[in-house]
């Protein structure tokens, strides 16, 4: 009788669809049991003996990692972004791998939208304002003052799908719109403009790249100078995009009236960012997909694919098709899967070492 296949899933997913997985025949699944992710160690311990990866875009999945999970041959990953995976050495290896685009979009578009009105209008100042005790009841009409949104520019950076989504909802909102995209694609009531005439005619300012060699610091001291005096900077992207010491200097400076970041080029923040010490800076935990629904839906996903890169098939959300075939072609399909090395195995659920 054949040994059921393993799969390793690097944290516990909302919604059913894990236990769907582990449901199904033939597959032993193991899922990391703590709240913190695996570390480099453990991930290759973990996958040491896996045919089957689903991971979170924290795992780090690069060439030593695939060199130490001999047997793999599929990945999924729980996210839209993949700058965690090494999509070149999995392709070398004929391992496709899947991920969650267009489930997320409306989603995060509604986050951006929740962090432009935020900072428009000062809400975490307000907050803190009377959780400190400093509000005194008394109606100060110039106190807190934000600015509107309805009538005022947005300039979209990045036209795909969670930066036209964003579009649709300001132009509803009465804003004027400009956008700017690497593509140059053009967007129905989206004026298409260059980055440089984008950060110096808008008053507000929302990033919506894909993090990659052409767009890593794209916002960089000089971009963020050529913004509007009293500006606000929305990331719901990816970090690297933005220079966060430069930001940091320019919301000091009181260049800029204010910024929201979701997404930082080190995750978790660490306690040494000059961001903690800024003014006007609203700092989520990289929220952009977190709904209920939306976190499902891609725990949904990221089984599909999964299910159809074990079984050969293409996956329904694959970055890298070309492995399938490169995959058949070396026979990888049908070979004999080798034994795992020396028996060790990755740590099951409640295994807290």
């Amino acid at each position: 009788m054949q040994e059921p296949r393993r799969v390793f899933v690097s944290r516990r997913l909302p919604g059913p669809a894990l236990e769907r997985l582990a449901r199904r025949r033939g597959l032993r699944v193991e899922i990391w049991p703590r709240r913190e992710a695996p570390g480099p160690r453990a991930l290759a311990r973990a996958c040491r003996d896996a045919e089957g990866l689903l991971c979170l875009l924290s795992d780090r999945v690069d060439s030593a990692l695939l060199a130490a999970a001999p047997r793999l041959r599929a990945i999924s990953s729980y996210s839209v972004g993949l700058d965690h995976v090494d999509l070149a050495a999995a392709t070398a290896r004929g391992i496709p791998v899947g991920h969650t685009p267009g489930v997320l979009t409306e989603t995060t578009a509604e986050l951006a939208l929740a962090l432009l009105f935020a900072a428009a209008r000062r809400v975490v100042e307000a907050d803190r304002c009377v959780r400190a005790g400093a509000w005194t009841g008394s109606w100060d009409p110039s106190g807190l003052l934000g600015r509107d949104l309805r009538g005022a520019t947005l300039g979209v950076i990045g036209l795909g799908a969670i930066g036209r989504a964003l579009a649709a909802r300001a132009r509803a909102l009465g804003m004027r719109v400009l956008g700017w995209s690497k593509s140059r694609r053009r967007v129905a009531g989206v004026e298409p403009v260059r980055l440089p005439e984008l950060l110096a005619r808008s008053e507000l300012v929302s990033v919506h790249v894909a993090l990659a060699a052409q767009t890593q610091g794209l916002l960089g001291a000089r971009e963020l100078a050529r913004m509007r005096p009293g500006a606000i900077l929305v990331n719901t992207s990816r970090g690297g995009i933005v220079d966060e010491a430069a930001l940091a200097r320019a919301l000091r400076a009181g260049r800029l009236g204010g910024a929201a970041l979701d997404v930082f080029a080190r995750e978790p923040l660490p306690a040494s960012s000059p961001l903690f010490a800024a003014p006007n800076l609203i700092l989520t935990p990289h929220i952009g997909s977190a709904s209920v629904a939306t976190r499902a839906r891609m725990a949904e996903l990221a089984v599909e694919n999964l299910l159809a890169g074990l079984a050969g098939r293409a996956m329904p959300r694959c970055a890298n098709p070309e492995a399938l075939r490169r995959g058949s072609a070396r026979g990888t399909r049908g070979a004999a899967r080798p034994k795992p090395r020396g028996g060790a195995r990755g740590p099951r659920a409640g295994d807290r070492r």
